[in-house]
């Protein structure tokens, strides 16, 4: 709905409603408080705003679904949480917002890892304190294989052990550009194979895999 001064009276009711719909609806399903909404002067282009972020205005929440709103709360407040944490220079903001599938249950109620502008990756967690959400910096430490378990689960047993010697072969297909209308003429193909020398196994397939995703938050 678009406002003018003749219709200030209806925007300042609807916009008196919106605000404890939206306030409520956080506190009592989301875990969430909202600063003090503005409403009796900006009406519904007052800010929302939880601990001095900015989340939206209020004519662009009120339409939404609880779970829409809560995902842009988080999106907000994931990414407050990740530039405070890297004392990041001003005018930075995350560009990937990245959850992080981990086993169940664990301290927090979600893992993200969030990426900045500046190709930074920042693990933030989200948690309950006091009935409330909050979102701070998850202390991860790639070398530590207890945190990884924690995180993960436990190490798959593959076939191969921890220093087995394994052979990688490579094959590499040529194809000589000739005619295929002529029986004679048929593709030649010819098949070569390169041995690499053996390289240790320094670690069972399952660690590989853990590493792969540990390298996402660093």
């Amino acid at each position: 709905m678009t406002y003018s001064r003749r219709n200030k009276v209806e925007e300042q009711q609807e916009a008196a409603q919106q605000a404890q719909r939206i306030d409520a609806l956080c506190c009592d399903q989301l875990h969430i408080t909202l600063d003090a909404i503005n409403w009796q002067e900006w009406g519904m282009q007052a800010p929302v705003k939880v601990h001095g972020v900015e989340v939206s205005l209020l004519f662009d929440l009120a339409p939404r679904a609880p779970e829409d709103l809560l995902r842009l709360i988080q999106i907000k407040l994931l990414e407050h949480a990740a530039l405070e944490a890297t004392h990041a220079r001003e005018g930075v903001k995350a560009s990937m917002w990245s959850p992080v599938a981990v086993v169940q249950p664990q301290e927090f109620l979600s893992l993200w890892i969030i990426t900045l502008e500046t190709d930074e990756r920042v693990p933030i967690m989200e948690n309950l304190s006091d009935g409330q959400r909050v979102y701070e910096i998850y202390p991860f430490d790639a070398t530590d294989r207890y945190q990884l378990t924690a995180l993960f689960g436990k190490v798959y047993e593959g076939a191969y052990h921890v220093g087995d010697l394994v052979t990688i072969k490579e094959h590499a297909r040529l194809f000589r550009p000739t005619k295929i209308n002529q029986a004679a003429d048929r593709p030649q193909r010819a098949t070569t194979l390169s041995r690499a020398p053996p390289i240790p196994m320094t670690s069972r397939p399952s660690i590989l895999l853990i590493a792969t995703m540990a390298s996402r938050i660093l």
